[in-house]
């Protein structure tokens, strides 16, 4: 990859930003020093506060690439940013804060790196990326998800459809699978598409450019409407395609594809940070070594020792998410634990609970847990799960037959598991306060 002068980011900000960012980073270091929290986000908060205007300061002009989407996007994050460091130094925001005040905070951390690989929230696309000019907008898929704070989904199709359109700079890493993705990338005057997937179909049934019917058959799907124009608004020819065998690049060469992470969707995410990193000048062969090398992104599918039990983490945040998480699961494992809370973050609304096919766990004991326990065992007892409902999702794991266990978990709940877990660790205790298993019939 030619290397070239890339200006650095506090060589471009002015004097209120360089205060801003001072102000930050003693934030930062106080959050972490007290023990209040990692300082992912506190940091930014405070530059905002002084320098509504800082991003584009701290972007400095880098090679930058920006990921999005409902589902994968801190995996295919962490994978891109490990395919870009063969070429360089990479800031990034590998904790998953992705809002402004996470983006700046990342940027503050990395300011002395060469490029940029930030994940961001979709609603946040349209205005980072006027401030950072990004080389590559990668966009994974689109579906429902915490309806109550982000909103309708063709909302948020129109939002990046205006990003794409404000950004004619960047090359558009699309997944043509997902409808809602190409409506939004269509009209991009360098767009590389990713047959990614799209095994959530359910949010993908009207057309955006048309108005008309999605219609899905045997891996294809087109507008039952005609464009504006007259033209088909359809799925188009991938230029990089994943299977069983591998990755197979534009010229035609299948590249053998060994994760260390599970499932299907991963595979897409893979394909498309090894497209965005070859679309930044990463040789192919680099970029595929070095997203096989990720195996843990912020601690999901990690193995994890807690008693008698070998526990398995994984994240799902919404019905997509949720239906890949429990293809993922071993229906050999001896115990499964579902922990769902309700908080701000995972969506106060759990009306999705019912779009999620359950599906039958066979004689593995299965726990409802989460501080929304409750909502999780009705589903399950509609779906003829047998189960039994323990809030506390550490008494959930410890109720379960000694051996491997399997969590979903939703994402504070995920998050407040894996520190009750650490906490416990580190304390010696391995008798968490015991609880009363409430069992529901099934």
């Amino acid at each position: 990859m030619t290397e070239r002068s890339i200006p650095r980011g506090p060589n471009r900000m002015s004097p209120r930003s360089r205060l801003a960012a001072t102000a930050a980073r003693a934030a930062t270091w106080a959050s972490r020093t007290t023990g209040r929290g990692a300082g992912g986000m506190i940091g930014g908060l405070i530059a905002l506060k002084i320098d509504p205007h800082i991003l584009a300061g701290l972007g400095g002009g880098r090679p930058a690439a920006i990921i999005t989407g409902t589902n994968g996007k801190s995996t295919t994050t962490r994978m891109l940013a490990a395919a870009m460091r063969s070429a360089g130094t990479v800031a990034t925001n590998d904790g998953g804060d992705n809002m402004d005040a996470g983006v700046i905070s990342a940027l503050l951390a990395g300011k002395d790196a060469d490029r940029l690989v930030i994940e961001v929230d979709e609603l946040h696309v349209a205005h980072i990326a006027a401030d950072l000019k990004p080389e590559v907008i990668v966009m994974l898929n689109l579906s429902r998800d915490q309806l109550d704070r982000v909103g309708e989904i063709n909302t948020i199709e129109r939002s990046l459809r205006a990003a794409v359109n404000n950004n004619p700079q960047a090359t558009i890493i699309a997944n043509c699978d997902d409808p809602l993705i190409t409506a939004a990338a269509w009209d991009a005057p360098k767009v590389v598409w990713v047959a990614a997937g799209g095994g959530w179909t359910n949010d993908a049934t009207s057309c955006p450019r048309t108005g008309g019917a999605i219609i899905h058959s045997d891996g294809d799907w087109f507008a039952s409407e005609p464009l504006p124009d007259g033209g088909e608004f359809r799925r188009p020819t991938p230029d990089w395609t994943v299977d069983a065998l591998g990755v197979q690049s534009p010229e035609g060469t299948v590249h053998p594809l060994s994760l260390r992470l599970p499932g299907n969707a991963n595979r897409g995410n893979a394909t498309q940070a090894v497209a965005a990193a070859v679309a930044m000048g990463v040789p192919t062969s680099s970029a595929i070594r070095a997203v096989c090398s990720v195996d843990s992104v912020a601690g999901r599918y990690s193995t994890i020792s807690v008693g008698e039990h070998e526990v398995r983490m994984l994240l799902a945040k919404n019905p997509a998410g949720w239906q890949e998480a429990l293809s993922m699961v071993d229906r050999t494992a001896d115990g499964v634990v579902i922990a769902v809370n309700g908080h701000i973050a995972d969506g106060q609304d759990l009306s999705w609970l019912w779009d999620v096919r359950f599906e039958d766990f066979g004689d593995i004991a299965v726990r409802a847990s989460g501080e929304r326990a409750t909502d999780l065992a009705v589903r399950l007892l509609y779906a003829d799960i047998e189960h039994q409902r323990i809030a506390d999702p550490v008494e959930a794991i410890a109720s379960c037959p000694p051996g491997r266990v399997e969590v979903l978990a939703n994402y504070t709940a995920f998050r407040d598991l894996r520190r009750a877990i650490d906490r416990d660790a580190t304390t010696g205790n391995t008798e968490h306060a015991a609880g009363t298993a409430e069992e529901d019939s099934k």
